[in-house]
């Protein structure tokens, strides 16, 4: 039963190790500029690993000091948590496999379309009231603003991989054939026929390109690049906690066997019994 229990403890600490990794991949998403304008996005990764930290705990506590109740606890939150974070993976690979980036001719970054992208995306971000809240959230962080900064000549823009965010609200789509002055000033367009994003383009450093369609594609570009990075933290650390969770319940399952067996041998036998077989 010390021995079972022993292991038991080790395991929940590997547990309690894997929750370290989930938590700072959804700090991580939380703390990107575009998902501080997004609270549907921020912490599902970040509450779940608190509970998996916390319920971890619980088992550590409940086998290294023999609390079976405790151990029961904890074997059916974390069978209830396991789930939960496969459900949010298969989710999250299910809303970001499509991809609307396109490469675009003699650029170093790409383009999005909004028809790229799922139909969730779509319906919940940016086809709802949301935007009108995201829009001006987006405007406030300094996602454009650092460009300049970053790039002089047009040379080095156009050769350089900015974000999907950047792509789509900081500049007009290169089909509008927009003369570039610096990353967030563009002026006498060529075809401004060519896209109707290109007539919402504005030079206004608050207005940019945030009403376009294009800003709403790159917005759902950068949530799809983020989420993709973070699933591989997160199939990483749900296999590791299957894996733990299956041994804690064969090694619980065996305690609870041997404590039956030592139970048996310490009470005293039926003296009815005793009489039969002698």
């Amino acid at each position: 039963m010390g021995v079972a229990n022993n292991i038991t403890a080790v395991l929940n600490f590997i547990a309690f190790l894997c929750s370290i990794p989930i938590i700072a991949a959804g700090i991580w998403l939380a703390s990107k500029p575009e998902n501080e304008c997004i609270h549907l996005f921020r912490w599902p990764v970040v509450l779940l690993g608190f509970l998996i930290l916390l319920v971890s705990l619980a088992g550590f506590v409940g086998a290294y000091w023999y609390k079976e109740t405790l151990l029961a606890f904890y074997l059916c939150c974390m069978a209830i948590l396991i789930g939960l974070l496969l459900i949010l993976l298969v989710f999250a690979f299910v809303v970001t496999r499509a991809d609307g980036g396109y490469d675009v001719p003699g650029r170093g970054y790409r383009e999005y379309r909004l028809q790229g992208f799922s139909a969730w995306l779509r319906n919940h971000v940016v086809y709802s009231k949301n935007w009108d809240k995201i829009r001006p959230c987006l405007a406030e962080t300094d996602v454009c603003s650092k460009m300049t900064q970053n790039y002089i000549t047009a040379d080095q823009f156009f050769m350089a991989h900015i974000s999907p965010l950047q792509s789509g609200c900081c500049k007009p789509p290169t089909v509008c054939g927009y003369n570039y002055v610096n990353p967030t000033l563009w002026l006498n367009p060529v075809n401004p026929a060519a896209d109707p994003d290109c007539y919402l383009w504005n030079n206004d450093q608050n207005q940019l390109c945030y009403n376009c369609n294009a800003c709403k594609a790159g917005l759902l570009g950068n949530l799809r690049r983020e989420w993709r990075k973070t699933n591989v933290i997160l199939i990483v650390a749900v296999v590791v906690l299957i894996w733990v969770y299956v041994i804690a319940c064969s090694a619980f399952k065996n305690a609870q066997t041997e404590d039956l067996f030592r139970r048996y041998k310490q009470e005293p036998h039926s003296p009815y019994f005793s009489d039969a077989g002698s």
